[in-house]
């Protein structure tokens, strides 16, 4: 193979190698595409849950509802390494705790599934997280 057919390949095989890392980036998703700041919710029960995993960390609190029966509310959060970086790890969570959620409503109209703003747990200490452009 001569050079500049040598170079054409190494360039074009750069190219492709390129393009498959950016896709990630742009695959990425605002808060805002899928649930909506402008409505909040609150519930109140017991955290089950947590998957401390990328690309989001994801938690589970099950809620009784009016009439008694158990209602599992899922909820998303940012990714474990921009919480690791704040200095809140998976062990803050505590699983088996009551704990009011506040969160994000859902755009779809999902009504047990939201984004994480604030844990607060029957002691009075509170988890905050930074949603979206906060």
């Amino acid at each position: 193979m001569n050079y500049v057919k040598s170079q054409r390949v190494s360039r074009t095989f750069l190219g492709i190698l390129l393009i498959g890392v950016a896709i990630p980036v742009f695959a990425h998703h605002s808060v805002t595409s899928e649930f909506d700041p402008g409505k909040e919710f609150s519930v109140t029960g017991v955290l089950t849950r947590v998957a401390w995993t990328n690309p989001h960390v994801y938690w589970w609190v099950d809620v009784k509802d009016d009439s008694g029966n158990i209602v599992t509310y899922s909820f998303e959060g940012n990714p474990p390494g921009m919480y690791h970086r704040a200095g809140l790890h998976k062990d803050d969570w505590k699983v088996g705790e009551v704990v009011t959620v506040t969160a994000v409503a859902a755009k779809d109209g999902s009504k047990h599934l939201g984004f994480g703003k604030i844990i607060k747990y029957s002691d009075g200490h509170s988890i905050v997280l930074k949603v979206g452009g906060e």
